[in-house]
């Protein structure tokens, strides 16, 4: 017995080696200086093209699993999943969904994922399936007329939420105990006032993002200040801090987070028009949220994904419709390292990113 368990940490071992190192030379390659490399570096690690050949659908959800296994979801009430690494891609969209805008998906692996529509009224929907999208139950649909959800997260297999956008003042959420095939909207009593005119964005699944098995944070713009609002008990209650991202108006905000642990985030945004600009479009925190410091160097221009490089503590990847930006200090000065347009970007522990937008645009991180 301790002889094969003493084998099993063993192979555990180096199995975590052989990640740290394939991760150090991965970002080793991100990081070649800009006079000696192209795009990602001569030879480095690059965004390759996985076509799924659906040119008029927009793919602002995305959920990858690993290399191997990926989840899209975008306008058309379209879903798409991979599991040769986007060699092949497979329809799964729910039946008649086709009046729908997906905006989020969330899968747990290749055949269990939950997918929400959004929009006014009941045009926001959850679906859930269990069989690799070969079939679908609609677990929630939206009765009141003043909502509008706009993300999903989960904590783990069983424990997630939705959002909504303010209904009487506050922003509403909805939560479910056993993986999406139910929901319950929690007390308002715990969520603090919302600003006037404040709201979420449904830009990229990414304005509601969870750190381990209790904590949880929501992005807004819109309103006089981009806020983000934290919970450390699975959403029933939460408080609120400004970041310097600009908001002030409807189209100006933070659009997207990313935490690597229950500390360290990143909220990207700005304002999403392309003759505007976005000054201070990335902030940084240290303490999960409570306070919120301007990237010395930001991003150009708008940014609506974001996600932290598997295994770094300093390299996370940005990315919107004028490109994608690297940062390895943990937020505080960022790069242009490709200019390909993006709404959404996802890594995985097996050192796999995937990015996602409009005109049916796919790819992956490739050496």
């Amino acid at each position: 017995m301790r002889r094969s368990g003493s084998t099993r940490r063993g192979r555990r071992t180096s199995r975590l080696v052989a990640a740290g190192v394939a991760c150090g030379a991965a970002l080793a390659a991100l990081t070649v200086p800009a006079a000696e490399a192209g795009p990602f570096g001569q030879g480095s690690p690059h965004w390759a093209s996985k076509d799924p050949g659906t040119p008029q659908v927009r793919f602002r959800g995305l959920a990858a699993v690993d290399r191997r296994t990926a989840w899209l979801a975008g306008t058309a009430g379209t879903v798409l999943r991979t599991t040769d690494g986007g060699a092949s891609w497979r329809n799964v969209s729910p039946p008649g969904a086709g009046s729908l805008e997906f905006r989020d998906v969330e899968a747990f692996d290749a055949r269990r994922a939950v997918v929400l529509a959004i929009g006014e009224g009941e045009a926001s929907r959850v679906y859930r399936t269990d069989d690799g999208g070969a079939t679908w139950t609609e677990s929630f649909r939206n009765t009141d007329p003043k909502a509008f959800y706009d993300c999903l997260a989960f904590f783990d297999r069983r424990h997630g939420l939705a959002l909504s956008d303010p209904v009487d003042g506050k922003f509403r959420i909805l939560s479910t105990r056993d993986g999406g095939r139910s929901w319950q909207l929690l007390p308002p009593a715990g969520m603090p006032p919302a600003l006037d005119g404040e709201a979420g964005f449904a830009a990229s699944g990414q304005c509601l993002v969870t750190s381990g098995p209790k904590d949880v944070w929501l992005a807004t713009g819109g309103g006089a200040h981009a806020r983000v609002l934290h919970s450390a008990d699975r959403g029933v209650t939460w408080t609120a801090a400004d970041t310097p991202v600009p908001a002030g108006d409807p189209a100006k905000g933070v659009f997207a987070l990313a935490f690597r642990d229950r500390g360290h985030g990143l909220a990207v945004g700005g304002d999403y028009r392309p003759d505007q600009p976005s000054p201070r479009s990335a902030a940084v925190t240290a303490d999960g949220g409570r306070t919120w410091t301007p990237a010395a160097t930001p991003p150009p221009a708008y940014r609506s994904g974001a996600a932290w490089l598997p295994h770094s503590r300093g390299a996370a990847l940005a990315v919107g419709p004028s490109g994608t930006d690297l940062t390895t200090d943990a937020g505080r000065t960022w790069r242009t390292i490709d200019t390909g347009s993006y709404d959404t970007v996802a890594c995985t522990p097996d050192l796999s990113c995937w990015a996602a937008g409009e005109q049916g645009r796919v790819a992956r991180l490739e050496r």
